[in-house]
């Protein structure tokens, strides 16, 4: 079968997909992050001028996802407890969230996908914690995004996207196998040209574009192996439904790549399943 989409990645996030929230709220805090004389209390005027974000980004820092001794009151003390490049990176994780509200209902069922996508997030978040990265929330961005790209051709190619999951259903193949035969390319390649559209970190794009081929990554390939590794978690454990029908087979050097002993295994799952109750709740939060 040959593809029968003439867009490529990069052409189809042009024009017709909203670049809302997230990449406006992310470059405003960039620009107080990165001034000279920015500081903890820019940070928080840029949030608390935006009152959805603001009760989002309360909602989770009190959440399991943090286990604050105490209750966490305003946007300033949040900021200052949690650091400024991790409330940015909430603050985007959190965002995303509310985008893509006219997605085909035939395609996908939104509230399985964000399930999943979360899960796929707070399993990376949990498996950068075990590694003692010092952001670990970039990791949740990383694998709340991972299959934003399916969303972009769910929304701008329908028709194809239908073949895809009939491709799926028919052959027993993996999604974005099936999504290089009929259309040439698959969602992770999508999803990493709407994320540099919306000038976003490279890690972040690298990490979305190989999250099925961890070891093509060059520059980051301890994010890629995370998302890699925290996707198939999540599918195997059925925390939501990003779409694909089987469990992907893990790849030995992405587990390597992370260099996490297997016997901490099992008590990463209960962190996961701990943090992935508590996130669940942004899915109301729009």
């Amino acid at each position: 079968m040959t593809p029968d989409a003439a867009l490529r990645p990069s052409e189809l996030v042009q024009g017709s997909v909203k670049l809302s929230s997230p990449p406006l709220i992310y470059h405003r805090l960039m620009e107080v992050i990165n001034h000279p004389r920015g500081g903890a209390h820019d940070v928080a005027k840029v949030i608390r001028e935006d009152t959805a974000l603001t009760a989002r980004l309360l909602k989770v820092v009190n959440s399991a996802l943090f286990s604050f001794p105490r209750r966490i009151e305003t946007v300033s003390q949040a900021v200052t407890v949690v650091g400024t490049s991790q409330v940015r990176d909430l603050a985007l994780a959190t965002s995303v969230l509310s985008l893509f509200k006219d997605v085909p209902p035939d395609l996908v069922e939104m509230d399985g996908f964000w399930r999943h996508s979360l899960a796929c997030g707070v399993a990376a978040r949990v498996l950068a914690g075990l590694r003692g990265e010092h952001n670990i929330e970039r990791f949740f961005v990383a694998g709340i995004l991972h299959d934003v790209g399916k969303l972009v051709i769910y929304t701008r190619i329908p028709d194809q996207a239908r073949k895809v999951l009939e491709g799926a259903r028919s052959t027993h193949a993996l999604h974005h196998q099936v999504e290089r035969t009929v259309l040439g390319f698959d969602h992770a390649q999508v999803g990493a040209a709407l994320l540099e559209k919306w000038n976003l970190p490279a890690s972040l794009q690298e990490a979305v574009h190989y999250h099925h081929a961890p070891g093509r990554a060059q520059r980051f390939p301890v994010e890629a192996a995370a998302v890699h590794v925290a996707d198939i978690v999540a599918i195997a454990l059925g925390l939501g439904n990003g779409g694909e029908r089987f469990v992907p087979p893990l790849s030995p050097d992405a587990w390597e790549k992370l260099g996490i002993p297997l016997d901490l295994l099992p008590p990463a799952l209960e962190e996961l399943d701990r943090q992935f109750e508590a996130a669940v709740q942004l899915l109301g939060l729009d």
